[in-house]
């Protein structure tokens, strides 16, 4: 029988199993990319929400979706197991499409509930999954996490246009059924890789007796049942919101401080440069993911539809421009990393961090600049627009990937799944304060002309630019010091 030290001893680039987790997350991220997608013009085209509402209405989903991977990776770590809680994820992300798809206005927010909760059990479980093919001092996880964050996009590049062209121009119940769709393929592949991933991703409970365990396994599963009601006010409330992201930080602050007595000093130091890149990541994503808010209205209201001369729909590019640029030069980024390395002047990983908030900063006033190539009608060029998401990549991939390679790094076996929850959190957060920032952008007037909103969106982009240059260079400055608690990890 293979074990898990003949999966990590594994000959080549990449271990066979990582293929499987590649299709897996694909079609995962399809469904959720799809969904993203459609969430904010669907609020305000279809359930009639201001702009400024459905920004923070947004943010408000996208942060309990982020918040509750946390919840998912702790689940994980301490009674499911990566397997059965990825599984359980993936059923409560394919009841909560089919539920939208019966009827998207009367049940928006009960399957908005179940995707929320399935999200936060599959997300970060299959992420940590991949961190475990490979030793802890293996030089091509980084190589193997690109390759990951790769299906990613895919996944991303297809259903973020399919999802919200099929909704605007066809039905808005085939694009919602047609994710779950998509997850239903996400859920077979994962069955087929079983097989082949050893003891990876067990219940940590095995010692205990069989029925020991499923009581604790049954009262999970019923429990995240019971919590859908609760889920389904939240999310429907931004409010609700801001009360559940003043606790929930605080309260996993603590709790990893009770987990860290249980660590030596070395291990300590680790977490806490992971808690630093974790701080940061939280700034990087409230900007970059103005993408599924402020940028998604920005497209449908004053984009043109010609790029190059071909025909596009603007929210479609909005929604998979990034997602292709990211397949296209994810690659190529890591060629480059490696000729430097091999020329010693690759930049370490925090100064990476840096750089991604540098390239940010640059995108955000390239969108700024797109007031400069508007019509007297207040339509502005899509062909800049795309410009600008092109110069966001590689500021997601100087941070995004490697945020994921470093989570399991720095952190403690026993505290993987937990501090890869934390990582996503970290997201959770930053969609939170992205949608906050999106309201603020937006104009309340519902008479507002295009010209009117133009101003206003890119005034805002403006600024995001600033704030991401200040924080690019706290990071390149701070980082000498991040790397000595990060000791021999790079």
């Amino acid at each position: 029988m293979q074990t898990i030290q003949d999966i990590q001893n594994f000959e080549g680039k990449y271990p066979k199993q990582l293929w499987y987790l590649f299709f897996s997350e694909m079609w995962e991220r399809f469904c959720f990319y799809g969904m993203r997608g459609m969430l904010t013009f669907f609020m305000v085209d279809q359930l009639l929400m201001k702009e400024d509402v459905a920004n923070l209405q947004y943010g408000a989903t996208q942060a309990f979706v982020y918040a509750f991977t946390f919840v998912g990776g702790l689940f994980a770590d301490k009674i499911l197991g990566y397997r059965k809680s990825l599984f359980w994820g993936g059923i409560m992300m394919i009841i909560g499409s089919i539920i939208l798809a019966i009827d998207p206005k009367q049940f928006f927010f009960l399957g908005i509930a179940f995707t929320v909760i399935g999200t936060g059990f599959f997300k970060p479980n299959i992420s940590t999954m991949v961190g475990t093919l490979y030793k802890a001092d293996d030089s091509r996880r980084d190589a193997g996490f690109s390759l990951f964050y790769s299906g990613i996009n895919i996944g991303a590049l297809l259903g973020g246009y399919v999802c919200i062209d099929i909704g605007k121009n066809y039905s808005w119940s085939i694009a919602f059924g047609l994710a779950g769709i998509v997850m239903i393929i996400s859920l077979v592949t994962f069955m087929f890789t079983q097989k082949n991933m050893a003891t990876i991703g067990l219940s940590p409970l095995l010692h205990l007796q069989d029925s020991k365990r499923k009581s604790y396994e049954y009262a999970t599963y019923i429990g995240t049942l019971l919590a859908i009601p609760l889920i389904m006010t939240m999310v429907s409330s931004p409010d609700y919101t801001n009360y559940f992201m003043y606790t929930i930080g605080p309260i996993t602050l603590l709790y990893l401080a009770y987990e860290m007595r249980n660590f030596s000093l070395q291990e300590n130091k680790k977490l806490i440069a992971a808690l630093i890149f974790i701080l940061f990541s939280i700034f990087f994503w409230a900007f970059f993911e103005q993408s599924g808010g402020s940028l998604s209205l920005f497209a449908a209201n004053n984009l043109e539809n010609d790029f190059l001369g071909i025909n596009l729909e603007p929210n479609g590019v909005n929604n998979a421009a990034n997602s292709l640029f990211v397949i296209i030069f994810a690659p190529l980024l890591g060629l480059i990393w490696v000729w430097l390395n091999v020329r010693k002047v690759e930049p370490n990983t925090v100064v990476k961090f840096g750089l991604g908030f540098l390239f940010l900063a640059l995108a955000f006033y390239t969108f700024y600049s797109t007031r400069f190539f508007a019509n007297i009608d207040g339509l502005t060029s899509l062909e800049v627009f795309t410009l600008a998401y092109f110069i966001i990549t590689f500021g997601e991939l100087c941070l995004s990937p490697i945020g994921l390679s470093i989570m399991t790094k720095l952190s403690p076996e026993k505290l993987q799944g937990m501090m890869m929850g934390m990582w996503f959190l970290a997201s959770a957060y930053g969609q939170y304060v992205a949608g906050i920032l999106g309201a603020g952008m937006s104009i309340t007037n519902e008479n507002a002309t295009k010209s009117e909103k133009l101003i206003a969106y890119t005034d805002g982009y403006q600024q995001l630019a600033l704030y991401a240059l200040i924080a690019g260079v706290v990071l390149i400055v701070i980082s000498p010091l991040v790397r000595k608690l990060m000791q021999d990890v790079k």
